[in-house]
C-alpha cells in the first residue's frame, strides 16, 4: 500500500458521515471485504493471532508477524488498512521500529494503546494500564516516528475497567492534545457512556462493537448520530468463520458429506471469482 492509501483513508476521515468496516483475520477474509463494497479493514490482534498462531489475545503475537500479516494483506487489497499496534510491542526503540515496519508494510494507520505489556484482549478480565504519562512517551514516539505524515494514528485507552469513566475520558483528552488522528475509548458499559465518550472527546472516534464484549451493539447510524466517526466489528469474521467450518467438520464426520450445507456456502464459482480468475481454464 503506497502514499495514495495513506491518502485515501485521510479522504475518508474528512468526508461526512461513519465508515463502516470488519476487521478480517487473514488475506481472503480482506478480500471478501473489499469485494463486498467495504472502504477500509482494520487488522486487529484478536483475529490475527487466531488465524495465524491459533492462540488467544495475550500478547502472543510478535511485531514482525502482525507486519508480515499487514504486507500480505496491503498486497490483495486496494483499500486502505490500520494495523492494531498493541503497546508497540516494547519500549521507546520498539515503537519507533513498529510504526516504521507497519509503513513499510503498507498500513494506512495504526492503533497505539496504553495497557501494560504483556496486554489483553479489551474485554477479557484482569487488564491493567500504564501511567498517562508513560501512554503520552508512548504516543510522542509513534508520532514523532512515523516518515508520512498523513500516516494516522489512532490512540485508545482501556482505563474504563481499571480506573473508571471519568479517568479513561481525561486520558483520552489528553491523547487527544498530544496529537492523535483518532481516539478509541475500548469498553464503554452502555449506551449512555457511549454517548458521553463522543460529547466530551474532541477528535473523531471509533466505537468497537463486539459481539458479546461488554458495550452495547448499535447501529452505525446511531453512532453517527452520537459522534463516532468509525464503527467495526472486531472478530466477527472468525466468529463466522468458525461456526460455519464446526458445521462441516461435523457434517462429515456423522454424514460423511458437507452438500447438505451447500446453500449456506459460496458455489466454486463464487470463489473462483474472489480471486479474479478462472481457475478452471488451461
Amino acid at each position: 500500500m503506497s502514499h495514495s492509501a495513506k491518502q485515501s483513508l485521510r479522504q475518508l476521515l474528512a468526508r461526512p458521515g461513519i465508515i463502516r468496516t470488519l476487521a478480517p483475520h487473514d488475506v481472503f477474509t480482506a478480500k471478501v471485504c473489499e469485494q463486498a463494497g467495504m472502504e477500509l479493514l482494520f487488522l486487529g490482534g484478536f483475529g490475527v493471532t487466531a488465524s495465524q498462531l491459533g492462540l488467544p489475545d495475550l500478547s502472543l503475537l510478535t511485531m514482525t508477524e502482525m507486519a508480515d500479516q499487514v504486507r500480505r494483506t496491503t498486497a490483495a487489497v486496494s483499500i486502505p488498512v490500520i494495523v492494531d499496534g498493541d503497546t508497540g510491542f516494547g519500549g521507546p526503540a520498539n515503537i519507533t521500529r513498529t510504526v516504521q515496519e507497519f509503513e513499510a508494510a503498507g498500513a494506512a494507520g495504526m492503533l497505539i494503546e496504553d495497557q501494560v505489556f504483556p496486554k489483553r484482549c479489551g474485554h477479557f478480565a484482569g487488564k491493567a494500564v500504564v501511567s498517562t504519562s508513560e501512554m503520552l512517551d508512548r504516543l510522542h514516539g509513534v508520532l514523532e516516528a512515523r516518515r508520512d505524515p498523513e500516516f494516522v494514528i489512532i490512540a485508545r485507552t482501556d482505563a474504563r475497567s481499571v480506573e473508571g469513566l471519568d479517568a479513561a475520558i481525561a486520558r483520552a483528552q489528553r491523547y487527544a492534545e498530544t496529537g492523535a488522528d483518532l481516539i478509541f475509548v475500548e469498553a464503554p458499559e452502555s449506551v449512555e457512556e457511549l454517548r458521553r465518550i463522543a460529547a466530551e472527546i474532541p477528535k473523531p472516534q471509533l466505537a468497537n462493537m463486539l459481539l458479546g464484549g461488554r458495550t452495547p451493539i448499535l447501529s452505525a447510524a446511531e453512532l453517527e448520530g452520537m459522534g463516532y466517526k468509525i464503527c467495526v466489528s472486531p472478530v466477527e469474521t472468525l466468529a463466522a468463520t468458525g461456526r460455519i467450518v464446526h458445521r462441516l467438520a461435523l457434517a462429515m464426520l456423522h454424514e460423511g458429506r458437507v452438500d447438505g450445507l451447500a446453500e449456506e456456502l459460496w458455489s466454486f464459482t463464487e470463489l473462483k471469482a474472489t480471486f479474479g480468475v478462472d481457475l478452471s481454464a488451461s
